[in-house]
């Protein structure tokens, strides 16, 4: 049992649990409701905050989306109102489900909105970026310019272009020859000699280099006319086939800013060209000049069969006149030999005749020799008669 004092009349009475519990449960109802009530009253105070904001991003459909979450929050608080603790807390659920909904929408809105703001900035701050190192850039060249030499302006173009060509010397121009110019025998030199050869040591190609810059701050401007007959002096004085000015005077002449520009009409074989066509200008040279090469070799080639053939018929000329002359001597004599042999034969032919003469005589004489005998001896020579028969009488007593 439970002792409860009126709060009206200060009277006591005594309450078992069951009705304890059910005024307890009476007042914890009050006040949970009038909480549950503030908070609503809250959410539907940033409710209407956060659809209003949507609205303004999202027209027709934000309008809606809230419409209908305004009508079921209206819904869930006369649900509320005339429900349960057990339907006040789903109700509870669903309405902080609406709440989480609404809740993520406005998040989205907000971090696309976030994306694109930060997104512009990071193109605006790039593009600043960009411009404030050109800016700085140009700065720092007026600055160099400003407190540079003409002289050493020049040399500055010159280390520029030395550094460029090495940059690239192993892989382009391996067997190439790029050095400064330092025979000033003739009373002149130019700035850097380029040669260039073949694998078999034969000279592609050759050009003389000049260098010439001066500074902002210089009073007397020069033009590039003015060099252009010192450079190629120096050219044919150090036998270079071209001649090339690398150069940053007449900045604001458009003539030379438009690229590669050839002075033929000047002087043969000699172009004025701006830094950045430095490699370009030695590129088109070589290559120029490889191809000029191969049509040289063949044209070569063919002066030399046609040479060939030429010697081939000089020397078939002089075959034929040494051979001619050669006949003639070898005709005369063997004309001379052949008479030489008529007169032999001829000689012999006699000598024939005379031994068949003399054999002809030598049987006639054999012949009477045969026929000769004592008799025809000794007949009309007495003498020689006795004399026969003396040895004849003689042989005969011998014999007996």
């Amino acid at each position: 049992m439970h002792e409860i004092i009126c709060p009206h009349c200060s009277k006591a009475f005594k309450i078992d649990e069951a009705g304890y519990a059910d005024i307890l449960k009476q007042v914890r109802d009050g006040e949970f409701e009038q909480q549950l009530h503030e908070r609503l009253e809250l959410a539907e105070q940033e409710k209407r905050n956060a659809v209003a904001l949507a609205e303004a991003k999202l027209a027709n459909a934000s309008q809606q989306v809230a419409a209908v979450k305004d009508a079921e929050i209206q819904t869930l608080k006369s649900k509320i109102e005339a429900s349960g603790m057990a339907q006040q807390l789903a109700i509870a659920q669903a309405l902080a489900s609406v709440e989480k909904e609404r809740d993520t929408l406005k998040g989205g809105l907000e971090r696309a909105q976030l994306e694109k703001a930060l997104a512009e900035k990071s193109l605006k701050d790039k593009y600043e970026t960009q411009l404030k190192d050109r800016d700085d850039a140009i700065e720092r060249l007026r600055d160099m310019k400003a407190r540079l030499s003409t002289k050493m302006v020049g040399e500055t173009l010159e280390q520029h272009c030395e550094t460029e060509f090495n940059r690239i010397r192993a892989t382009a121009f391996p067997r190439a020859y790029f050095e400064k110019d330092n025979d000033a025998r003739s009373g002149s030199k130019g700035d850097f000699i380029f040669r260039d050869a073949d694998e078999a040591g034969t000279e592609i190609v050759s050009i003389m280099f000049e260098m010439k810059n001066e500074s902002d701050l210089t009073a007397s401007k020069s033009k590039n006319e003015d060099f252009l007959k010192e450079l190629d002096k120096d050219r044919n004085e150090k036998g270079c086939e071209y001649a090339v000015m690398v150069s940053l005077l007449e900045p604001d002449n458009e003539f030379y800013n438009t690229g590669i520009v050839d002075m033929f009409h000047r002087f043969p074989k000699m172009y004025i060209v701006r830094p950045q066509f430095f490699i370009p200008i030695i590129t088109l040279l070589r290559n120029a000049a490889m191809n000029s090469m191969k049509y040289k070799t063949e044209l070569a080639l063919v002066k030399a069969q046609s040479v060939d053939i030429t010697n081939f018929e000089n020397e078939l000329e002089t075959f034929k006149s040494a051979f001619a002359r050669n006949y003639d001597l070898a005709s005369q004599r063997f004309q001379k030999a052949i008479d030489e042999i008529d007169k032999s034969i001829d000689h012999l032919q006699k000598t024939k005749e005379a031994l068949l003469g003399t054999d002809r005589n030598l049987r006639l004489a054999n012949d009477k020799a045969q026929d000769v005998t004592i008799k025809k001896l000794t007949k009309g020579n007495p003498t020689m008669a006795a004399k026969f028969a003396e040895l004849k009488e003689e042989g005969g007593s011998k014999g007996d």
